[in-house]
């Protein structure tokens, strides 16, 4: 049996599929040039959840903010524009996704942005934050959920907020868990296929 040769034009073809994905977006007024690679969640453009929770969400100038699970990193880096006084991190267990987020910090020229490598909190140690956000996946377990949102109370400010957008079929659960861990829930925007949470850790 002869082997199988790869014509010039599949090898053209799967160049074009390596190459970066290049677009450009505004979230909340600012924005951004956006490198993605197939793999990552949304390649082709910003998904309709990470959209809705940012126009719900309120940030301050001076915040200290964590995108837990960033991807290629537009939840993060829009809060790292939003909140300039302040730092963004941007955590992904995913270093594919970790290496597009620091190339959109560089080519947006973002530098208040930290980005590693981490399965959930494991990495980000004993530092605090203003504001917590996560576009949770909805292929997972509620134990996962669960070990999100009591790693996040231990590492909020006091007056902190934590804000999720998860595919609206959650939503009850997600009232339930927040209700048991940070005693309190607020649903900010229900729609037809996400909806945006939010709990607070009182001052």
């Amino acid at each position: 049996m002869s082997p199988i040769k790869i014509t010039p034009e599949t090898n053209a073809y799967l160049d074009k599929l390596r190459a970066d994905i290049v677009f450009q977006d505004t979230l909340r007024g600012e924005t951004l040039t956006y490198h993605t690679t197939w793999g990552l969640f949304s390649p082709k453009g910003i998904d309709e959840g990470s959209r809705l929770l940012l126009d719900h969400l309120d940030v301050r100038e001076d915040d200290d903010t964590l995108d837990l699970g960033c991807g290629y990193g537009p939840l993060g880096l829009t809060l790292a524009r939003l909140a300039p006084r302040g730092t963004s991190v941007l955590v992904d267990k995913d270093f594919v996704a970790i290496d597009y987020s620091r190339k959109n910090a560089s080519i947006n020229g973002i530098s208040n942005a930290e980005i590693f490598l981490s399965n959930g909190f494991t990495e980000v140690g004993d530092r605090r934050f203003d504001l917590i956000v996560s576009n949770l996946p909805a292929k997972t377990g509620k134990e996962l959920y669960y070990l999100y949102f009591y790693d996040a109370l231990v590492r909020m400010n006091p007056g902190a907020r934590f804000y999720v957008v998860t595919i609206s079929g959650l939503r009850k659960f997600i009232q339930r868990a927040f209700m048991e861990v940070f005693g309190n829930y607020k649903k900010l925007k229900q729609g037809g296929t996400y909806t945006v949470a939010m709990a607070t850790l009182p001052e």
